[in-house]
């Protein structure tokens, strides 16, 4: 999957689903402090990006994310390892 393509269905399942500002969406902005989420929160985002990707993201996965940019990449390692 293309990265365009992710970028997409990740930003507006944010905006929609997690009620996000989509215009504080961006690259270099610190995901944590933008997205403002709970724990819960958490949990149905992992769920929203299994049944969109088809790839599972780890709390190991989330420590590792600081900006919206290592999000999109981690998603796209997911499925390229999934593909592999």
């Amino acid at each position: 999957m293309e990265r365009e393509k992710i970028v997409a269905i990740v930003n507006d399942f944010l905006v929609n689903e997690f009620e996000v500002d989509g215009d504080e969406i961006s690259n270099d902005a610190n995901l944590k402090t933008t997205l403002g989420l709970d724990s819960l929160d958490y949990i149905d985002m992992v769920v929203v990006i299994e049944s969109n990707f088809g790839v599972k993201l780890g709390e190991a996965d989330f420590k590792k994310m600081i900006t919206f940019d290592d999000f999109y990449s981690t998603i796209e390692n997911k499925i390229a390892e999934k593909n592999a």
